[in-house]
């Protein structure tokens, strides 16, 4: 792992604990010795002080961000093979597909007993380019404002590698030309050969292990397949605080749809607000 960095940074991180290991379970374990075959492990940089300003929330939060170990193996093998045959140029496509999560820890979340979780799935069309097809941008954003409101904190966990429900940005744009003929969104997957939720809550599952122990927090979904992996995964203490926001024309058919799926929503929640 960094092996195009000099490795003396690596081992500065370790030692400042600004670069730790730890397992499903959330359990620490050694950054050096290479993890069983098989067995889930993350490894993670962090705290970063990071100031974050979404519409019209700010706030300073830690931010972390963390990755498969097997992702970083993976990448570590072609970075000395790239080295070996002096294609530096090409380590920008090299990390191009690693899967990097992030966790932004608010206010004093981490000590507090009951904080408030948001686990959001990354969105491009949505989080970033404000697209109104669902409401991924507004509940993100949301989503911070109420961790802001919290005199806690919380924490909101950014799940890099979920986009489309787990079916990747080139697939989800097949998906939306098959919505615009007349499909919705989980008959478009369907078409497509794809089942209706690919996510894999493994990693959010670990980091919030990691964090909170087997203490108890509040989730931000209306998803119930969400809060069901989770606990799956050993999370035990989890109370759903509904999260609707970002309703409007251009979505309603598609929230329609999560409905339907077995999401959380009422008819009441579908109707655009009054201006």
């Amino acid at each position: 792992m960094f092996t195009y960095l000099d490795p003396s940074v690596r081992e500065r991180l370790i030692a400042q604990r600004k670069l730790v290991r730890f397992n499903a379970d959330g359990e620490e374990v050694s950054p050096q010795a290479a993890p069983p075959a098989g067995e889930l492990t993350l490894s993670m940089l962090g705290p970063i002080p990071l100031p974050v300003r979404i519409d019209e929330v700010s706030l300073e939060v830690a931010w972390y961000a963390f990755v498969r170990h097997t992702e970083l193996a993976r990448v570590d093998e072609l970075a000395e093979e790239l080295r070996q045959h002096g294609a530096q140029s090409l380590f920008a496509t090299l990390v191009s597909s690693m899967a990097v999560n992030s966790v932004l820890v608010a206010g004093h979340a981490l000590t507090h007993d009951n904080p408030l979780v948001r686990v959001h799935s990354s969105c491009l069309t949505g989080d970033v380019f404000g697209s109104q097809r669902c409401e991924c941008g507004p509940q993100l954003a949301s989503a911070l404002a109420r961790i802001a409101a919290e005199p806690a904190g919380g924490l909101l966990v950014y799940m890099a590698g979920h986009e489309g429900r787990g079916i990747g940005l080139w697939a989800k744009a097949a998906t939306y030309l098959l919505q615009d003929a007349g499909e919705n969104t989980y008959q478009a997957n369907h078409s497509l050969g794809l089942p209706d939720d690919s996510r894999d809550f493994s990693d959010a599952a670990a980091v919030l292990r990691y964090f909170l122990g087997d203490r108890r927090f509040r989730l931000l979904t209306n998803n119930p397949k969400k809060v069901g992996d989770l606990e799956r995964l050993g999370l035990r203490h989890i109370t759903t605080v509904k999260h609707v926001v970002g309703v409007g024309r251009w979505n309603k058919r598609y929230l329609s749809a999560k409905r339907d799926w077995g999401h959380r929503l009422e008819e009441g929640d579908l109707e655009p607000p009054e201006r």
